[in-house]
């Protein structure tokens, strides 16, 4: 409220305050956005990584099966991540879906003051001219009145005729404006009764809207929070594949498994060839 009757700092300053709230809302629809296609991104990357990125590729036996669980697991993290962002695009789109829909019903609010507020200041402005008529009029007869009796025995009947009639007319003149200014009076509180029911319905409505929002904003960014917790918890899931692989991964069936499959032969050479022409070279000599 203010004190002053054409006055809208009140109510401009709810409407500066539920503006920026929207604001806010679009700025976290934006966020949502681009954290969309940071996830996709990221997911896409460790996919690629995955598929064609070597990594151990001649390893053998139980150590490949984990390395294979691994690249699997590296895969199925790209494919969270890419899933995390159409649900963070699904989530932006009901917050934009929410922004519209509360910009509208309050349009239609805005709608209904502006119209009041312009009737409210046209009337204000026609009472105000009314009352200025009002009291010029009761300056005009005021000054006859004075002049009647100023000039009562100084001038002749005839110019005393004329100050009576002026008077006269003076005193139709100020009715005729009473009766306007009077009218005008009654329209204006008429006028003012309305804007202040109205102003108190827009006040509660805001206020409702307000809540509203703030209740959304803030469940959607717990939910926001849950979804990237949530991808987290699947993501150490998809690790814990890894682990579990990891564990069964033996270094001794390992080593067997590459001597059997690369085995040439279980039997050392003899004596070198060397050793034996040293033998016989000596034995030469010796004859």
């Amino acid at each position: 409220w203010s004190t002053d009757l054409t006055s809208t700092v009140g109510y401009d300053s709810i409407i500066q305050h539920l503006n920026d709230g929207r604001k806010n809302c679009k700025e976290f629809e934006d966020f949502l956005k681009e954290r969309a296609i940071i996830e996709e991104k990221y997911g896409k990357e460790l996919i690629n990584l995955s598929k064609k990125k070597p990594c151990g590729q001649t390893e053998l036996n139980t150590l490949k099966r984990s390395l294979d669980v691994f690249k699997q697991q590296i895969d199925n993290v790209g494919q969270g991540h890419i899933q995390l962002a159409q649900t963070l695009r699904e989530e932006a789109k009901k917050m934009e879906d929410f922004r519209e829909k509360q910009k509208l019903h309050r349009k239609k609010i805005e709608l209904i003051m502006e119209a009041i507020h312009k009737n409210r200041n046209l009337q204000y402005k026609k009472t105000m001219e009314a009352k200025r008529l009002y009291e010029q009029r009761c300056r005009d007869k005021d000054e006859a009145e004075q002049a009647v009796h100023r000039n009562a025995n100084l001038v002749t009947p005839k110019q005393q005729e004329k100050l009576f009639l002026k008077l006269a007319q003076t005193k139709s003149a100020l009715e005729d404006t009473d009766r306007s200014y009077q009218q005008s009076v009654t329209t204006m509180e008429k006028i003012r009764d309305e804007w202040q029911n109205e102003h108190i319905k827009a006040c509660e409505f805001f206020e409702t809207q307000e809540c509203e929002r703030i209740n959304y904003f803030r469940n959607a960014l717990w939910l926001h929070v849950n979804q990237l917790s949530l991808g987290c918890v699947q993501n150490d899931e998809k690790y814990e594949e890894i682990r579990k692989s990891l564990e069964m991964c033996s270094i001794e069936k390992d080593v067997d498994f590459f001597v059997n499959l690369r085995k040439t032969g279980s039997l050392a050479p003899g004596k070198s060839l060397v050793e034996s022409q040293k033998v016989v070279l000596t034995a030469l000599y010796s004859s």
